[in-house]
């Protein structure tokens, strides 16, 4: 859930590493370090808090020198954020930094203090990088080979050793790392942007790969200490497509992305005005034959899913399950043989999701994947994958991923509900076109924010929030709620507005914000029923509807009005303006929108 960065090379690597660690801040962090290799010893610096105080502690000091080095940002699991608990983590001949949980961390410590070792922090880390210590025998390959069949969990690492000055050593189990190629320089990093600025073309290890990074060149060693050879990609986005472009936060940015990100994602898979996903190669039998659909994600990668339930089973009659991937790996879940199993995950690197997965695919099912990221691990063990072309998505809420995941979903909906006959080929060109005409409408809600940012200013100082919602609305409510949590800190919850009587309606009382989300013809009526229920109790009622909808005076106090559109598809426009409202929300209240506080872009960790 951190970030790596490494560097080989000619040149000073410090500002190469620093500029490496700045590009993965999106990912969460709550410390910052730094390894270099420098006249025969490993000098090491790190710190509590952000890449700032890292800065200005390198500043204070003698400079780093050397050619060779490794960073880290950390997000704590094993000890409280602190100096100490910083990565790296070193010995008198090693230095690692580490990405992952150790799982028999505490085994590995009490054997190496019988061994005379002592540990300086509460770190899993520190247990493996002084086991490398303990093995280590003058053979890096060896001794990581020896390593890395007593560590147990998933883990990615980078790793210096000081008999070795010119070269870092690398190697995952599970956790991401990937392998970037320059010209006189090479680079290893737990995602691509740590190293765009200085080369697109790069690699991607797999599990218990073993690579040495040097100026001149990469070798890449198998878990049985076999050469091994990989394919050279080329990242089709470059370092402006990373960055805020003039935006003051990459949530806007990314926001204001949302209408061409899904066009680029949807027009590819539309042919003669129907969905066409045969470039994917999914057979149309695999959804001919099914009795049950499952879907499996986690966070907003879920909360798609929870969207995609309604739309499908309205659509197709047949029985939708969402699963949160963390609870489907222990529920011992129901699955047929052949059934598919829709798995979502913006990085491909989810744990749970690809544990989820996994245990799908034991069982006899079909896995299609809805990523985000090319070559990821879900994109390279699902049985077939469907790429969103969202480009890359830096602030960890988010926003555009979840709009064309969104978008996938319906088109594989309406191909689905095609396949079986539910719907007549009319109808089924009828939907595409309803659907391909979303990006236009989220633009014009994109065209005049003014209002929503006006409105946010009289919700910012909430202590509390309510979403509610009937059918899709209550299904996109939970994701709205969830964007205005996570980046404002305001605690909010998604209710399915039926419900309010059987319990949440005592919690609303005089000044308690509710956001109603009413964009449902059939349900309209119901959806004021139940607004007037919370609004006689002393709710202030933020009301999302549709612009043609007549609202009585005085139900609301204030109305969000998106363009006209097929209430099928309500969701893919009115999650913009509810990203918009917990954006505006969060940057008035003062919070870091982009890297909210305990949070982290990929999850790579149980």
């Amino acid at each position: 859930m951190c970030g790596i960065v490494g560097y080989a090379g000619s040149k000073e690597c410090l500002p190469v590493l620093l500029d490496g660690l700045t590009r993965l801040e999106y990912r969460g962090y709550d410390s910052a370090g730094v390894a270099v290799i420098e006249q025969n010893q490993i000098r090491t610096v790190k710190a509590k808090g952000r890449l700032s105080c890292l800065r200005e502690k390198l500043a204070s000091m003698e400079p780093l020198t050397g050619c060779c080095g490794i960073g880290h940002t950390r997000w704590a699991t094993h000890g409280e954020p602190s100096d100490v608990n910083s990565h790296p983590h070193s010995s008198a001949r090693v230095s690692i930094v580490h990405n992952g949980i150790i799982e028999n961390h505490a085994e590995i410590h009490d054997f190496l203090i019988e061994k005379g070792y002592e540990f300086l922090s509460e770190t899993d880390t520190e247990a493996a990088v002084k086991l490398l210590d303990y093995y280590y025998d003058g053979d890096p390959i060896r001794t990581i080979l020896r390593t890395t069949q007593e560590l147990h969990g998933y883990y990615a690492l980078a790793i210096l050793f000081l008999d070795f000055p010119d070269r870092i050593y690398a190697v995952r189990r599970e956790s991401p790392l990937v392998i970037g190629y320059g010209d006189g320089e090479n680079f290893v990093a737990s995602d691509i942007p740590a190293f765009l600025k200085y080369t697109r073309r790069y690699s991607l290890l797999d599990t218990d790969d073993i690579a040495v990074i040097t100026k001149d060149g990469v070798d890449i060693f198998n878990s049985l200490g076999n050469r091994v050879k990989k394919e050279i990609l080329t990242a089709d986005w470059d370092i402006e497509s990373a960055e805020k472009g003039g935006y003051p936060h990459f949530m806007l940015k990314e926001i204001h992305e949302q209408p061409s990100a899904l066009e680029k994602t949807l027009a590819p898979r539309i042919r003669e005005g129907r969905p066409d996903f045969s470039g994917e190669g999914i057979d149309d039998a695999v959804f001919r034959e099914a009795q049950c659909i499952h879907i499996i994600g986690c966070g907003t990668a879920m909360h798609a899913g929870i969207v995609a339930k309604y739309a499908m089973e309205k659509l197709i009659h047949l029985p939708v399950t969402v699963d949160i991937a963390s609870e489907f790996r222990y529920a011992d879940p129901i699955l047929a043989q052949g059934d598919p199993v829709i798995v979502i995950s913006q990085s491909g690197e989810t744990l749970d999701t690809i544990a989820a997965m996994r245990l799908a695919k034991q069982a006899g099912c079909t896995t299609i994947a809805i990523v985000n990221v090319v070559g990821s691990t879900i994109a390279r063990e699902a049985d077939k994958t469907v790429y969103c072309w969202a480009g890359p998505e830096i602030a960890v809420a988010s926003t555009k991923a979840y709009s064309v995941q969104l978008g996938l979903l319906y088109l594989l909906a309406i191909k689905i509900a095609a396949i079986r006959g539910q719907i007549s080929p009319q109808r089924e060109l009828e939907l595409t076109a309803a659907l391909f005409s979303v990006p236009a409408l989220d633009e014009k809600v994109l065209s005049d924010t003014d209002g929503i940012k006006h409105i946010a200013s009289e919700y910012m100082n909430a202590d509390h929030a309510f979403f509610i919602g009937r059918s899709l609305d209550n299904a996109v409510s939970v994701e709205g709620s969830l964007k205005l949590k996570e980046i404002s800190y305001i605690h909010s919850e998604a209710y399915a507005a039926g419900e309010l009587k059987h319990g949440t309606i005592s919690l609303i009382q005089d000044g308690v914000s509710v956001v109603a989300v009413a964009t449902q013809y059939a349900l309209i009526e119901k959806m004021f029923g139940n607004i007037r229920e919370v609004k006689t109790r002393g709710a202030r009622v933020l009301l999302v509807t549709q612009e043609d909808i007549t609202v009585p005076e005085g139900l609301a106090d204030e109305i969000i009005r998106i363009p006209k559109v097929d209430d099928f598809f309500a969701p893919l426009v009115a999650i913009v303006p509810l990203q918009l409202f917990a954006y505006y929300t969060a940057v008035l209240r003062g919070c870091d929108v982009d890297k909210p506080r305990n949070l982290a872009k990929s999850v790579t960790v149980e």
